[in-house]
């Protein structure tokens, strides 16, 4: 068969619709915009057109911290490790780029430490206790302090070690604490004896039983004692009652102290009246010294004032008699004629 009548045998194809080249065109721009776009946000969102500052942080060794860590302050990101490199005095530069709305989080007083954990990745903390602090400036070199709990366990192990050194000789036989022990046992068998703990002070119990008996006999020594207040007491009382009858007898409305008072009035005008007599005596001495005519006159006149102050003087010693039989004290009284 000849090659003409092969290519009429073949279908023929649907002709191509007018503008399909420009669809797919189209198409594949589109889709290159959203893989553009796509990346762009991503990159907005890791922060890559967002303003920064940077920091720079000085640690012995970078050991644990890689490209990418992020730097936190209270449990947030606020920083992300850019770059890492070795200083010229063999310490660990750790470049640190900050958002401009995170880095105001950072102060001047601010405090960056680097921890290695146990268990977990290396963190990278900062601290700012006082926030009214100047801000940290744009590009500040600040020291890292490091923390690493595995450094520790050698010394740990060497206590834990000791300690349980120092518990084994404790807990030996022939120890300090086991012959405290033992003492302390023959302590309480003595304290659980008859004498108790009072043989325990004293050492024996002969002066245990010494100690117990001057305790009996003191003790018998106060009931006495509370007797004698007892009736110490009742004698108090019975002498109130007496002194205050007395005080009654005295002091009453009828006792003998109102009729004294009388009394002492009474003797008051007595000596008052004799006061006068006397006066008058003198009056009639002096007339009896200046003048010698009217002696017998004079004589006269002073037998009469005599007369009148031995009478008043009677009656002044009748009074005091009468206020002693009144009185129930004895007082001697004396009264001198002139």
């Amino acid at each position: 068969m000849s090659e003409p009548s092969q290519r009429q045998r073949l279908p023929d194809l649907p002709e191509r619709p007018p503008g399909l080249e420009r669809r797919a065109s189209m198409l594949l721009l589109l889709l290159a915009l959203l893989v553009v776009a796509s990346g762009a946000y991503l990159l907005y969102a890791r922060g890559v057109f967002e303003s920064k500052q940077s920091l720079l942080l000085v640690a012995d060794d970078s050991e644990g911290v890689i490209v990418g860590m992020d730097l936190t302050f209270s449990g947030f990101p606020i920083g992300r490790v850019s770059r890492i490199e070795l200083s010229p005095q063999g310490n660990a530069r750790i470049l640190v780029e900050v958002p401009r709305r995170d880095a105001r989080w950072l102060r001047t007083s601010s405090v960056f430490t680097l921890t290695r954990g146990l268990v977990g990745n290396t963190s990278l903390r900062a601290y700012s206790g006082v926030l009214t602090d100047p801000p940290l400036p744009d590009a500040a070199e600040r020291r890292v302090l490091a923390g690493d709990a595995t450094a520790e366990l050698p010394q740990l192990v060497a206590q834990v070690r000791s300690l349980l050194t120092n518990l084994t000789n404790l807990s030996a036989a022939d120890s300090a604490l086991a012959g405290t022990l033992d003492q302390t046992h023959a302590l309480a068998r003595r304290m659980n004896e008859p004498s108790g703990a009072i043989g325990v002070l004293l050492g024996n119990d002969k002066e245990a039983q010494k100690l117990l008996k001057t305790l009996d006999r003191t003790n018998q020594l106060l009931l006495r004692l509370d007797t004698l207040a007892g009736n110490s007491d009742g004698l108090v009382k019975r002498a109130d009652a007496v002194l205050a009858d007395a005080g009654q007898q005295l002091l009453g409305p009828q006792g003998l102290a109102r009729d004294v008072q009388a009394s002492v009035k009474d003797v008051q005008a007595l000596l008052a009246d004799a006061r006068r007599s006397l006066q008058k005596v003198d009056a009639v001495l002096q007339e009896a010294q200046g003048i010698a005519r009217n002696v017998n006159t004079a004589t006269t006149d002073l037998d009469a004032v005599r007369a009148e102050l031995e009478t008043s003087l009677h009656r002044v010693d009748a009074l005091v008699q009468d206020i002693n039989r009144k009185w129930p004290f004895k007082r001697d009284v004396e009264v001198k004629l002139p």
